[in-house]
């Protein structure tokens, strides 16, 4: 059971948690400094039901959003509304700020794949989750929507542009969808996996491939583009990509670089000269071999972070109660906590057609 360690803590009792595919990095061992005992899970919801003296914003019995980055509110970067690279969560980094259950590189906070979960600075991310809004859409406020809305704002999207998402997991799916938000002409996802660009057809209403099924998926793109390239192209895989030999063994199997970074090589190589490369996709803190000559060479623009999940929240959570978008589409299987290592192993192994796993745990509705 977690202990109030601050005044602004407060202690959340989770009602929904969900396995990203993030956590997949963590699980897989691609992650450093994840310690023997930490309780994973940056994703949920819940209900508080303990408050430090100094919180102010939320009380006892409010049910909340818990952004799965920590955020001071206070620092040079959060002022500038820049809440995943917060100061002071995580001092002893300077990159990410502090993320929940991802490891000590991100601060070493237990996250919420739990019955409760504590959450510093309770009067800065906690938002209160409308009345009328469903757990399963709530919960998936907490990453998997502003990151995919994020990918699709940083990379600048005009009105008719041609968009390219590597990566059909959730929050390539969700970016694919709010890429239509922001403008996009046409927007094309690549997978290897047909039961989620199945998915994705249905949800993104985008054009979906294979890339097993193509020589050469920068050539793929080059061709139905009229061999100028995308306008813009998101990278949504990360440090797990597939599709290139050398990567897997450098990145994967022998952690010489911080994952394989396949799907960012597609990504410089297929977006057009002056295009815009999102990132999104979770790599280490260690070197990775990008083709950097190509982007310079190419003119082009790279914006990546970890989402500023509390900046978004009320735009995300105003265009979920009008019906543009629907988190809880992407759910595919609703699982108790306690099956966590089946949810797991399913997840990582992609059996089942699964798309998104939530987790009810056993507290969550005593």
């Amino acid at each position: 059971m977690p202990e109030i360690k601050h005044p602004q803590d407060a202690i959340v009792k989770v009602l929904r948690t969900c396995i990203c595919g993030s956590d997949l990095h963590l699980y897989n061992g691609n992650v450093p400094d994840t310690r023997v005992g930490s309780t994973f899970g940056h994703e949920f919801v819940g209900e508080i039901v303990e408050i430090g003296k100094d919180v102010t914003k939320v009380k006892v019995g409010d049910r909340v959003i818990v952004p799965f980055n920590i955020a001071c509110g206070e620092c040079h970067f959060c002022r500038q509304g820049m809440f995943g690279n917060c100061h002071e969560s995580n001092t002893q980094s300077t990159a990410v700020g502090a993320i929940f259950g991802y490891s000590h590189t991100a601060g070493g906070f237990d996250g919420g794949q739990a019955e409760y979960a504590r959450v510093p600075y309770a009067n800065v991310g906690p938002t209160i989750i409308p009345p009328d809004m469903d757990l399963d859409d709530a919960v998936l406020l907490t990453d998997v929507v502003p990151t995919g809305y994020q990918a699709a704002e940083m990379a600048g999207i005009q009105t008719g542009d041609t968009v390219v998402v590597f990566g059909a997991g959730p929050i390539g799916i969700m970016a694919a969808r709010c890429a239509w938000l922001f403008g996009a002409g046409r927007v094309i996802l690549i997978d290897q996996e047909d039961y989620r660009l199945d998915f994705a057809r249905g949800y993104s209403y985008c054009e979906a491939y294979n890339f097993r099924e193509m020589n050469d998926p920068v050539v793929f793109i080059k061709k139905i583009t009229d061999w100028m390239g995308a306008d813009c192209v998101i990278d949504a895989v990360g440090a797990e990509a597939e599709g290139n030999a050398l990567q897997t063994i450098t990145g994967r199997k022998l952690l010489l670089q911080a994952g394989s970074a396949t799907a960012l090589h597609w990504a410089i190589n297929a977006v057009k000269k002056g295009g815009v490369v999102s990132i999104v996709g979770v790599y280490g803190p260690t070197d990775n071999l990008v083709p950097i000559g190509n982007m310079m060479n190419k003119g082009l623009t790279m914006r990546g972070n970890q989402t500023s999940v509390k900046r978004l929240l009320p735009r995300l959570i105003d265009h979920v109660q009008n019906g543009i978008l629907n988190p809880k589409g992407l759910i595919t299987h609703r699982i108790p906590l306690e099956e966590v290592a089946d949810g797991y192993r399913m997840f990582s192994a992609k059996l089942d057609n699964c798309i998104k796993t939530v987790m009810i745990p056993p507290t969550a509705n005593q």
